[in-house]
Parts: C-alpha cells; sequence; structure tokens
C-alpha cells in the first residue's frame, strides 16, 4: 500500500482553480456561495467596519475570504478573519502566515463539520483568541473565547438580538442587521 502524500502550501499555490483551500493536506474546492451566505459575510464586515479606522474603537484588519497558512498542510479560507494592527501593522501580498486573532465562519447546510471541529482544532493549535460562528438559517451567533486549551461560549445572539461580544465589545451588534431580512 502506497502511502498518502499530504499536499503543501507549495501545491496549494500551483492549484489551478482559485477556489480552493488546504485542509488536513488535501486540496479541497470551496462550495458555491449562496446568497444568504454572502449577505451575512458582507453585513458582517459592515457591521464591524467602525474597528477598522482609527476615529472608531480601531486597530484591526477585518478581512472576508482571506487564506491564512498555518502548518504545513492546513491553510483554510475563512470566511472573515481579524488581525489586531499592533500584530500585523502591513497587509502582506498574498497568503497570510500570522494567525489572527479572531475568525468568524458563516456554517453553511453540509460543511458543519469543517467549521465545528476540524478549524475550531486547528485555531485552538494556534492560540487564536476568538472563533465566531453564525448559522444563517438559524438566526444565531455563538462566539467562543480561547481559555486555556478549551473554547468557552461567552456570547449567543439569536434572531434580532443586540450585544456586546468580544473581541468587538466596544460597540453593541445587532445580529438582526448582520442576518438581514427574512
Amino acid at each position: 500500500m502506497e502511502a498518502v502524500k499530504l499536499k503543501t502550501l507549495e501545491d496549494l499555490l500551483l492549484a489551478p482553480e482559485e477556489d480552493v483551500e488546504l485542509i488536513g493536506g488535501e486540496i479541497v474546492r470551496r462550495p458555491m456561495t449562496r446568497a444568504s451566505h454572502a449577505a451575512v459575510q458582507g453585513n458582517a464586515r459592515g457591521e464591524l467596519h467602525a474597528f477598522t479606522h482609527g476615529s472608531g474603537p480601531g486597530g484591526w484588519w477585518i478581512l472576508t475570504e482571506v487564506s491564512v497558512a498555518y502548518e504545513p498542510h492546513e491553510c483554510p479560507r475563512h470566511d472573515l478573519a481579524g488581525w489586531r494592527r499592533e500584530r500585523l501593522p502591513h497587509l502582506p501580498d498574498g497568503i497570510i502566515d500570522l494567525p489572527p486573532d479572531w475568525v468568524c465562519e458563516i456554517v453553511s447546510p453540509g460543511h458543519e463539520k469543517k467549521d465545528t471541529l476540524t478549524l475550531p482544532l486547528l485555531l485552538r493549535r494556534h492560540r487564536v483568541p476568538f472563533y465566531w460562528l453564525i448559522w444563517p438559517e438559524d438566526r444565531v451567533l455563538i462566539a467562543h473565547r480561547l481559555e486555556g486549551e478549551e473554547w468557552r461560549v461567552i456570547a449567543t445572539l439569536k434572531d434580532t438580538a443586540s450585544g456586546r461580544v468580544p473581541p468587538f465589545e466596544a460597540m453593541a451588534l445587532n445580529l438582526g442587521d448582520i442576518l438581514g431580512g427574512e
């Protein structure tokens, strides 16, 4: 039996398709984006816009569809990810190899395993402090904070609830605005 050869970041960069990521040493094609997913992603980025400017709470890069190289065989493309500017003063060209300070995934039907099992384990290994999950169909946001070696739920917003959710607790976020109309 032949050993399985894990793909690397180099293989990912040579892939002919653009809509791929590297998960567990496998180049995985990302599913087509549904309208509700795209709307939530854009709305979430908009809600957090104030954090990207010096005049507001500031001090963050908040990016959508960004590839992050964590390990030789792990380079997922996050729906949203943020870095405090003191850790990442300038955006690099290409893939970022510094773990973010915050990741948010928008969970799509059929892709729950990656977002709720695979990515949290990877983010925990790399000490990413905050991980949010948004389920558009269930109209819920669950925010986690890494405490020691475990993820702890620190906030849950449902339907149109508002709340101050770390690491962006400087302002109240409105889940109804993020999710948009039903």
